[in-house]
């Protein structure tokens, strides 16, 4: 039985697993999100030797985040009213509740008809600001612009525009000052200065008529980008300035502290309930699409630095979001007296063992297809695990048992347990075998009846698995 290097990782399965005379722990995450209905995959052989290339948002993104996340599906041809409901679903509108908020009366819309709660919604929210709605004609690009650039939270701005500046706007795609006045030439300039309208939709804009679909979902993107309701990242690994942007997220993140929290899981370890448990900070949460996602943990932020650089030689471009993680888990006395740093901190318990928590991070890829999400096993099995039968050159602190995990079914990936409670925006999780799942949250509902405590499962890399039963590869 060979050594294993991160000890300093949590141990998150239900019962201890003894390698050896240790009782090692080993790192864990999940996600938040209970995982969407299992997409079927194949594996992909061979790299695409090229390098990554700035990405941008296309409307094909934007459509696909819609639809997995607010279950919107624009049809081909457009009305105002599918536009308006659309709007009023990802803005989360909603009518004000107090006497003074009446129920508009439109002029051509009643409270029965599909597109009133929306439009209501809306107007209560300054969004719509006439009573003729006309639900039911075709988009036009012009009355998506000014719809999207209020409910982006752009008004105020748009309307300290003097004309000088207003004109140098519209400049930008070709329009004349002449074409469109007054507020609506405000906001529409508006929206040109602050990317709501990229370059991408200028022709159309131009143009003007009929708003095709990819002129209205890139639109609706662009708006839940503008409200930070978009994906959340550090940045693209095929972005130049990556590398710095993962060692200032991980010079900025402390130990999590929770002291509520950590009192209920710190009991659980004392109970022997778990052999570990992370912290993460829901705020850090990524908003990625499932189907695409991957979680990776480690300790050692050189490491994440090299995995970035093998997926971009590679040829894999992906999203990366840096999420905090502290690890906690028993240090046993028998291992000597522990060396506190401030990434590393011990209390000793009653039994004179102690509780260790140790600075670590999980690094969430979403991928460009699933494609790519299938290859980045291959890679990491190649590049980033150590073996007993290799000797071949890895990438910087790999280790034995590599874990990265997903919340959509994957090929050649177990399936095993997350048992996960959450005071606010901190939540405590640890890792199971499924057969061990039940009690554990027996356990914690036990040990915090009020508190929210959810069990689910997902997919796993095979090493990892094979570590909660017991294996040391």
């Amino acid at each position: 039985m060979k050594k294993i290097t991160q000890i300093t990782l949590a141990a998150l399965l239900a019962a201890p697993v003894t390698l050896g005379s240790l009782s090692l722990p080993a790192s864990a995450s999940a996600a938040s999100a209970t995982p969407a209905k299992p997409a079927t995959s194949q594996s992909v052989k061979g790299p695409v030797a090229q390098a990554p290339v700035t990405y941008t948002e296309s409307a094909v993104d934007f459509a696909q985040f819609l639809q997995a996340k607010y279950n919107i599906q624009l049809p081909q041809q457009i009305t105002k009213g599918d536009f308006i409901q659309a709007i009023a679903a990802i803005t989360e509108a909603t009518q004000a509740s107090d006497s003074e908020a009446k129920a508009p009366v439109f002029t051509d819309l009643s409270s029965g008809d599909s597109s009133y709660d929306a439009a209501a919604s809306l107007y209560n929210n300054g969004v719509l600001t006439g009573t003729e709605v006309r639900a039911k004609d075709q988009l036009s690009t012009y009355a998506a612009v000014f719809i999207a650039v209020k409910a982006a939270g752009f008004k105020e701005l748009a309307y300290t525009y003097p004309a000088e500046k207003t004109a140098k706007a519209l400049a930008k795609v070709g329009i004349s000052p002449n074409r469109v006045q007054g507020q609506a030439a405000q906001e529409l300039a508006a929206a040109i200065d602050t990317g709501l309208i990229p370059k991408s939709l200028y022709p159309a804009l131009l143009k003007g008529g009929v708003a095709n679909k990819d002129f209205a979902d890139t639109l609706l993107g662009r708006v839940l980008v503008s409200q930070g309701k978009y994906k959340h990242e550090i940045g693209r690994s095929g972005d130049a300035d990556i590398y710095s942007k993962l060692y200032a997220a991980y010079r900025t993140a402390d130990l999590i502290e929770s002291p509520e929290l950590r009192k209920i899981v710190d009991q659980a370890l004392r109970d022997d309930l778990v052999t570990g448990y992370n912290l993460k900070d829901s705020r850090f949460d990524s908003n990625f699409i499932d189907e695409l996602i991957l979680t990776y943990g480690h300790d050692n932020i050189q490491h994440a630095v090299q995995l970035v650089g093998l997926l971009r030689s590679e040829g894999i471009d992906a999203d990366v979001q840096f999420q905090p993680k502290t690890s906690a888990f028993i240090y046993l006395k028998e291992w000597g007296e522990p060396k506190e740093t401030p990434d590393y901190k011990v209390t000793q318990i009653e039994n004179g063992n102690y509780i260790a928590s140790a600075k670590e991070y999980d690094i969430q890829f979403e991928f460009n297809n699933v494609a790519d999400k299938v290859r980045f096993n291959d890679i990491v099995l190649k590049y980033a695990k150590k073996n007993s039968d290799s000797t071949s050159p890895l990438i910087l602190s790999s280790w034995w048992q590599p874990l990265y995990y997903s919340p959509t079914a994957l090929a050649n990936y177990p399936v095993i347990s997350n048992n996960k409670i959450a005071l606010g925006n901190y939540y405590a999780q640890s890792f199971s075998l499924k057969e061990n799942a039940k009690a554990i949250r027996e356990g914690f509902l036990k040990l915090a009846p009020d508190a929210d405590i959810t069990t689910y499962d997902f997919w796993v890399d095979q090493p990892f698995f094979n570590y909660l039963n017991g294996g040391s590869e």
